[in-house]
């Protein structure tokens, strides 16, 4: 089964910016959708963004749109999220995760492969 690894979190202050990275290994994205999560301490994991990786179609959440970026990179296999603009309130830990299954799900339960998450934390 695909192995994903995400990394590129950190420590920011409001308003700045990270490129999130997920690389898979072992099975490619090809065909499927590709989602992006974020968790915060004691709180229900959260739909970000998706895409699908033959064509590239998009969804963002709305508290996310405009200010966030899901793109792949084919050759290398990755998938990134650029966040901008960053808020204390997005900060949590950012989950990378892949569905079998051609729609962009925005359910957690959608997706059955999931990698270990990389912090986020934007101060005030």
């Amino acid at each position: 089964q695909v192995q994903l690894v995400e990394s590129g979190g950190g420590l920011v202050q409001a308003g700045g910016s990270l490129r999130l990275s997920c690389a898979a290994s072992g099975r490619t994205f090809s065909g499927y959708a590709v989602g992006w999560f974020r968790q915060a301490p004691g709180k229900e994991r959260q739909f970000v963004a998706a895409i699908s990786w033959s064509v590239g179609r998009t969804t963002y959440a709305e508290s996310v749109t405009g200010r966030f970026t899901i793109s792949r990179d084919n050759a290398k296999n990755t998938v990134y999220l650029q966040v901008n603009s960053l808020k204390p309130e997005d900060t949590g830990v950012y989950y990378c995760a892949r569905r079998t299954a051609y729609g962009l799900g925005s359910a957690p339960y959608q997706y059955d492969s999931w990698g270990q998450g990389t912090q986020v934390t934007v101060s005030s």
